[in-house]
């Protein structure tokens, strides 16, 4: 009973079985009612039919043939049948009768029912005919009252138990049918469940390249195909949580190597304790302290828990501050700067500190991979009018980065040049980290970049109208 597809099929079994005894039972009611109801008729029919037919015989016409069924009516209340009545096996009631001519207008009816003045077509093809030399010149309805039917013996009566049991026969067949139908359901329901909960057993157990093939479009595809996607999802989590693990211990261990190395050499003599030595410690730390701030800084960012203070900036004055303070470096590195801020740029509701911290990762990281004579651009423009969205963009005409790299550029600890440490290419977070920073403040960003051509890294964030 743990199994599903024993489940489904003691489901399928019981509906089928209720089924199909209702629909015997209906049958067999059906069937035993109307053959019962259909020999009283045919037997009340004939019985009257000889003086029908022995009437019009005499008159040529139907004109007062009412005669015929008031004599007929009187000897069967008189005798306990009527007329031939006792060979019918009628024991109580009486059937009606409906008398039409040869073109189907009626001429007699002691129907208690409503009957029109001219038969139907279907009325006619239920009606007894009756004819005259070959000739036909009318018809005659029975209509036996329910309950008034006689019961049924002999033949009739072994004729209806045969008809009923075929009927069960067919019954019990196509049940036996549907049964078998329902175990394939139920199994081809139950297979793929089976091997998603066994997949899922072993992803559990930490075995998170399993996954379940997708056979067809159906829901249980459907099914299959996201269970496929989680799966994938959680080894690509797995990966990047090792190699976070390796990453941060990696960056660690250069600082902490050089703080070692040079304490150790303190302690051996080696160096002199002087004022120079100590500083090359302490720049050291402040490497570790960078680093541990930059690890804060995006898991804070990416658990949403990023405190903001949202208002109005403007992005104009904020770039040309960041510019100047730029200037320096690219200076020492012969890059030339360039600003383009567009016309009356609105201003945008964001954190201005964040904002600041976005601008600085990325302006540090164009300028380190300029060459020497190479040229930085900031432009600051509005796009998605009447939204009101503004766009920065920072082009460098660095060597760029290959398209298979493209998709890795905001991934924690990647850098285009693996073989750089973290004093040439700072420490791999400044972009995980503005990317995060933009996110959070309902913006976009991306990059664009061809090897040899340089590259161009922009972010959108909404203006104050789209904020409302």
């Amino acid at each position: 009973m743990n199994k599903l597809w024993v489940r489904l099929l003691l489901a399928f079994g019981l509906v089928i079985g209720v089924t199909v005894i209702a629909a015997g039972l209906l049958a067999n009611y059906q069937v035993t009612t109307q053959f019962r109801q259909f020999m009283t008729n045919s037997q009340a029919g004939l019985a009257i039919e000889p003086d029908l037919m022995a009437y019009y015989t005499t008159h040529g016409t139907w004109d007062g043939v009412e005669t015929v069924f008031e004599t007929l009516h009187g000897r069967g209340q008189g005798g306990g049948g009527m007329g031939h009545g006792q060979g019918m096996g009628m024991q109580f009631g009486r059937p009606t009768f409906v008398l039409a001519d040869s073109t189907g207008r009626v001429v007699y009816s002691d129907s208690t029912r409503e009957v029109s003045n001219q038969l139907s077509r279907t009325q006619i093809s239920n009606a007894i005919p009756l004819s005259n030399q070959a000739q036909s010149v009318g018809y005659l309805l029975v209509d036996t009252p329910a309950g008034a039917a006689a019961q049924l013996t002999g033949p009739a009566r072994s004729f209806v138990t045969q008809t009923n049991r075929a009927l069960w026969l067919a019954g019990l067949m196509a049940g036996g049918l549907a049964v078998l139908v329902s175990i394939v359901i139920a199994r081809e329901l139950a297979v793929p469940l089976r091997r998603m909960a066994a997949a899922a057993g072993q992803i559990a157990q930490g075995q998170l390249d399993q996954r379940v093939p997708v056979k067809g479009a159906d829901e249980l595809a459907h099914l299959a195909t996201a269970f496929n996607q989680m799966a994938t999802d959680l080894q690509q989590a797995e990966q990047l949580r090792r190699n976070l693990i390796a990453d941060v211990a990696h960056e660690l261990r250069t600082p902490v190597s050089v703080i070692q190395g040079n304490l150790q050499a303190i302690l051996d003599d080696v160096y002199p304790l002087e004022k120079a030595e100590i500083a090359s410690i302490y720049d050291e730390t402040l490497t570790l302290s960078r680093l541990i701030a930059d690890l804060r800084d995006l898991a804070q960012a990416e658990a949403g828990q990023l405190d903001l203070n949202r208002q109005p900036v403007e992005l104009g004055s904020l770039i040309e501050t960041l510019i100047d303070l730029f200037g320096g470096l690219a200076h020492e590195k012969e890059v030339t700067l360039e600003l383009e801020i567009a016309q009356n740029l609105p201003p945008v509701s964001a954190d201005s500190d964040r904002v600041r911290q976005i601008l600085h990762n990325l302006l540090a990281n164009a300028i380190r991979h300029t060459p020497v004579m190479g040229q930085v651009k900031v432009v600051a423009e509005v796009v998605s009018t009447p939204d009101q969205f503004v766009k920065i963009s920072v082009t460098d005409t660095g060597p760029g980065i290959a398209p298979e790299d493209l998709p890795h550029v905001f991934d924690r600890f990647w850098r285009a040049d693996k073989s750089r440490s973290r004093q040439q290419g700072g420490s791999g977070l400044g972009l995980a980290i503005a990317k995060q920073l933009v996110e959070a403040q309902g913006g976009r960003i991306g990059v664009e970049s061809q090897v040899g051509q340089g590259s161009c890294f922009w972010f959108v964030l909404p203006g104050l109208l789209h904020s409302k």
